[in-house]
């Protein structure tokens, strides 16, 4: 079950019409959350590479994150940075197949392989140049989810993520973020109570993988402070970035904020897509 992938299509899915360069105001623009500015892509490199760990959260489906991705990655990289690389795209129970793949020299493909990577429901040619980049660098592979399995069985029996109770505030976020992902229809109080404990369990999972000079690839629900993967890290010395995509109507950075929910917003033209709620 991909309920970040099903929550960042159905959330932003609406007027998804893409913006040409220069037709929204904010596209390739940085706002900075905590300073409340703008603030140039060598700034926020500098930043990233200070930081012990990095959140690159995406819209799975919108190929301009992943290139943007990419320039982070190589602005570390020229920065003289060795990191580790983590995907949401792989889950953890392929670790050690995966590990085993980029010792012996395994090209993307052999490594996606060793992982199982889901080619179709990720859409592989976006998360290629990501996975060729950290073999081209040396920088470990780490895979950060939860099997599907795994997310399956806590939703049928939400004990079993063995976690503490969440936050009220965070519970109640995330049975939105569940609602909205399935298109306003909300699932039985039962299964939503396990659905949240899921994704507070892929939250979990991801942070327990992270190792200092990580750099996480995820949805953008995961990188938000407030209720994603920073929630369950011993250390607060991590940068969460978001690439946003624009709205029609929207041209202040601020209409874009859900509380102080992420460092920064990269904001990127809208993908174009069907509108998920169409059926």
């Amino acid at each position: 079950m991909k309920l970040l992938a099903a929550l960042g299509v159905a959330a932003l899915a609406a007027c998804a019409q893409p913006f040409g360069p220069r037709e929204h105001p904010l596209v390739g623009r940085i706002w900075d959350v905590r300073a409340a500015q703008f603030v140039t892509s060598d700034e926020l490199f500098e930043r990233a590479a200070r930081a012990r760990y990095v959140i690159l959260g995406e819209t799975h489906d919108n190929p301009e994150h992943h290139r943007l991705q990419r320039v982070v990655l190589e602005a570390l990289t020229g920065r003289g940075e060795k990191r580790a690389l983590a995907m949401e795209q792989f889950d953890t129970d392929y670790q050690a197949a995966m590990t085993a793949a980029q010792a012996r020299g395994a090209d993307a493909e052999a490594v996606a392989d060793a992982g199982h990577f889901d080619r179709r429901g990720w859409n592989w040619p976006l998360y290629r140049p990501l996975v060729e980049l950290a073999l081209e660098r040396g920088w470990p592979l780490v895979a950060a989810n939860l099997s599907r399995e795994a997310a399956r069985a806590i939703v049928a029996d939400p004990a079993r993520a063995d976690l503490p109770p969440a936050p009220p505030a965070v519970a109640a976020a995330l049975e939105r973020d569940i609602i909205d992902g399935h298109c306003g229809a909300a699932p039985e109080a039962k299964r939503l109570a396990g659905m949240v404990q899921a994704q507070r369990a892929r939250d979990a999972r991801m942070a327990a993988v992270l190792r200092p000079g990580s750099v996480l690839i995820a949805g953008a629900g995961h990188a938000r402070r407030d209720r994603g993967v920073p929630l369950y890290l011993s250390s607060s010395d991590v940068l969460s970035i978001a690439f946003i995509e624009v709205e029609p109507g929207r041209s202040k950075p601020q209409e874009y904020l859900d509380g102080a929910s992420y460092d920064y917003l990269w904001f990127t033209p809208r993908a174009t897509r069907e509108d998920p709620c169409k059926q």
